[in-house]
């Protein structure tokens, strides 16, 4: 096949990224059809004169986007459904995030061969195990530990072991590895301001600004100032959009399991709550209900079990979107950490009418901070600030203006880049552990979801998560189970484990006891 390819080594972008955007185009504009078969990396770097490792990177980006697909044994192919001529496809320029780097040795380099293709915060609130009595629980109960895991003997406080738990509940960033002297620095910047007795309900329209660049370089969301609004982080942001938008018996879609708090906030409301299934890719966009007024999905990483939606499923929901009039709100709770290829463009980019883009810094800083983000269309963005000002609804002045310093002085993006790496190393180690092979005996554990992104990944297990997570305890680890994510039945059995919230070398620990458990060995 002749594709459209040429790598230019004095762009600006680097030649992955280019190769990357050019076939995005070739298959946006239908030059590349669904089912088209992909030149190998090898014959395809021999065309254009560069190495082998720049266009295995370039597939794999594209792999985990889902614009192509890997059959075993027969080579790489443009998905179903990647083609597109409807105007929903992603532009080349709008896609990639500018500092994105798709890694030189990721899991998809045999893609030629055709290899397969939390509790988490809600921004202070962390993620649920069971009750004392051992039923799957939704809220938390006497005897719960906060945070999400639960204690024997429903007493307050660390029961069992003399020693703290190794923290492996998800929702919990490295504070640690916060850099003292910027933070000093943003405190210091925020301090210097004389105290305002002017209100901002959109946000500080320094902040906005800031952020618009921010957004543009690690997430491929172009927008203006006037799009933006500075939140109390993700739940604050759902709260706003549930008062301003939503009326008492809307039909609102949570994906099934999902994020807990989400389904508080939207039920706080009146709004009718509408399980909507997700699968090892993320929503399952052909199963929607009709009559929903909006949907609430996390693309990128779908909380708890980790799917990554792909491009025909993304343009799908678009589409889904434009034909019900309906409004995608998009949780972009963790897009920043991803480990096999660079991050994966945010959903807003396809159509900024119908999507509403949410972030947070309770991951990538602390939730201490209580500040997010809400981008979507200016009109939408007005409204929103007229309900926080009649709610009293936003994020703090000096809290703002610590943040516009991180930004300002680059120390935010430093330090979401440092903890890329550090995340990197943890979840490692804990994919050493519970990946399978001969480490520790931990073949038989069971198998991880999710573990390519993020800071959690889910183990599912043969055996009761349930009862592995109180034994866990008892032993000094602190994990949480995936029954409180579902609002019905638990039809899948599973430790959730973050990993940001130990060390390599408490991660390696824990989990070879939690192999052990999983196994069904009988574990000191």
């Amino acid at each position: 096949m002749d594709l459209p390819l040429a790598a230019d080594r004095a762009g600006p972008a680097p030649l992955t990224i280019q190769i990357v955007g050019q076939l995005r185009t070739a298959m946006t504009d239908g030059q590349l059809a669904a089912g088209d078969r992909l030149p190998s990396t090898r014959a395809l770097a021999a065309t254009l004169g560069v190495s082998r490792t720049v266009v295995t990177g370039a597939y794999a980006q594209l792999f985990a986007e889902g614009w192509i697909e890997g059959r075993h044994g027969s080579g790489t192919y443009v998905a179903d459904g990647a083609s597109t001529s409807d105007g929903a496809g992603v532009s080349a320029g709008a896609s990639t995030p500018d500092g994105a780097r798709a890694s030189a040795g990721a899991s998809r380099a045999d893609v030629d061969a055709g290899e397969g293709a939390d509790g988490r915060s809600a921004d202070g609130q962390q993620a649920g195990g069971r009750p004392t009595d051992g039923r799957p629980g939704r809220r938390r109960q006497l005897g719960e530990r906060p945070g999400g895991g639960w204690q024997p003997g429903g007493q307050a406080g660390w029961a069992g072991p003399t020693r703290p738990p190794i923290e492996l509940r998800p929702g919990i960033p490295w504070t640690a590895g916060i850099d003292h002297a910027a933070w000093r620095r943003a405190w210091r910047s925020a301090g210097a301001e004389a105290p305002s007795a002017a209100t901002e309900p959109q946000g500080s329209a320094a902040l906005r600004a800031a952020l618009t660049g921010y957004l543009r370089r690690s997430r491929a969301v172009r927008c203006g100032p006037e799009q933006v609004m500075v939140t109390r982080g993700v739940a604050g942001s759902l709260g706003l959009i549930a008062a301003a938008l939503l009326r008492p018996g809307d039909r609102v879609g949570v994906e099934e399991p999902g994020y807990p708090a989400a389904r508080a906030v939207f039920a706080a409301h009146g709004a009718r709550l509408v399980p909507c299934p997700v699968d090892a890719d993320g929503l399952v966009v052909d199963a929607l209900p009709a009559g929903l007024r909006l949907i609430y999905t996390t693309p990128a990483h779908q909380y708890p079990l980790g799917g990554r939606l792909p491009v025909p499923r993304r343009q799908a929901l678009i589409a889904w979107a434009r034909s019900t009039g309906a409004l995608i709100v998009e949780d972009d709770y963790d897009g920043e950490f991803r480990y096999d290829v660079g991050p994966l463009p945010a959903l807003f980019g396809l159509d900024p009418g119908v999507v509403v883009y949410l972030g947070t810094t309770t991951k990538i800083l602390t939730p201490a901070l209580r500040v997010g983000w809400l981008v979507a269309g200016q009109e939408l963005v007005t409204g929103l600030a007229e309900a926080a000002a009649g709610l009293g609804e936003w994020a703090g002045g000096p809290a703002q203006r610590a943040i516009l310093s991180l930004i300002e002085h680059g120390d935010l993006e430093r330090h979401v880049r440092r903890m890329r790496h550090e995340y990197a190393r943890r979840r490692a180690a804990m994919t050493a552990v519970l990946g399978g092979g001969d480490a520790g005996g931990a073949g038989s554990a069971g198998r991880l979801l999710g573990e390519e992104a993020g800071m959690h990944m889910v183990l599912r297990t043969g055996r009761d998560a349930e009862e592995i997570a109180g034994e866990a305890w008892e032993r000094g680890v602190a994990v949480a189970t995936l029954a409180r994510y579902f609002a019905g039945p638990v039809t899948v059995n599973g430790l959730v484990l973050g990993y940001g919230g130990a060390s390599s070398g408490e991660i390696t620990r824990a989990c070879l006891l939690l192999a052990g458990l999983a196994a069904g060995r009988d574990v000191p």
